[in-house]
């Protein structure tokens, strides 16, 4: 099995092509640490962008839905499925140059391009649903009620299967021009990092039921 995605027209960035990486541990890292992604399509002839959860199992993402939005819709209604580009990006830092011009974020990007389908097999519906709850807060799905026939019904998922893929990344510092460097201006990188707070119980949450593991890294 390759190690890495194959570059297409469509992977490959117009500019800063040295950030661009193919590698797919380094893709499924930055997906697996996102909790929303931005899932784009065409409707009636105009762009749409949605952000919704999503989870990755293997080399597949699902995203799931109620039966009545539109992507989850097009997708049923449509024998060949719905072209999408779905987007994941984590902003690690705040880049401060000394000029305005060369301003910028550390950054770690995902773009996967591909055709949706809606996931019809009972067995595969499940485990897509285990693996949404899963990517909010591991381990979870096995500590909650699983959806019901009813609640089941309800739900669409997506499956969009990791073939057109690329990350793109910046880290490092500013890059000033070198007539710059003597300007009287702070320079540098501001780290943004993201983590959990303490868990806050329910208001009608029993008193002997205590904070599992999972949440308290126990």
């Amino acid at each position: 099995m390759p190690d890495a995605y194959e570059p297409t027209e469509r992977t490959v960035p117009t500019r800063s092509r040295d950030r661009a990486a193919y590698d797919h541990e380094l893709v499924h890292s930055i997906l697996d640490e996102a909790y929303v992604c931005h899932l784009g399509f065409v409707r009636d002839g105009a762009p749409v962008v949605l952000p919704t959860l999503f989870a990755r199992v293997d080399d597949h993402l699902y995203i799931h839905g109620s039966t009545g939005s539109r992507p989850l819709r097009m997708a049923g209604e449509a024998d060949l499925g719905l072209d999408v580009c779905l987007t994941v990006t984590h902003v690690d830092g705040l880049v401060l140059a000394r000029s305005a011009f060369h301003h910028s974020i550390n950054y770690r990007s995902v773009v996967v391009h591909g055709t949706a389908h809606q996931v019809t097999d009972p067995a595969e519906k499940r485990t897509a649903l285990d693996a949404l709850v899963d990517s909010v807060v591991r381990g979870r799905s096995l500590d909650s009620r699983p959806a019901n026939p009813k609640e089941l019904a309800a739900t669409a998922v997506l499956r969009l299967t990791l073939t057109e893929v690329s990350a793109k990344l910046r880290t490092g510092g500013p890059s000033d021009d070198p007539e710059d460097v003597e300007l009287p201006y702070w320079t540098g990188v501001v780290p943004l990092t993201t983590g959990q707070g303490t868990p806050i119980p329910a208001a009608d949450l029993d008193d002997s039921i205590g904070v599992p593991g999972y949440l308290t890294g126990a």
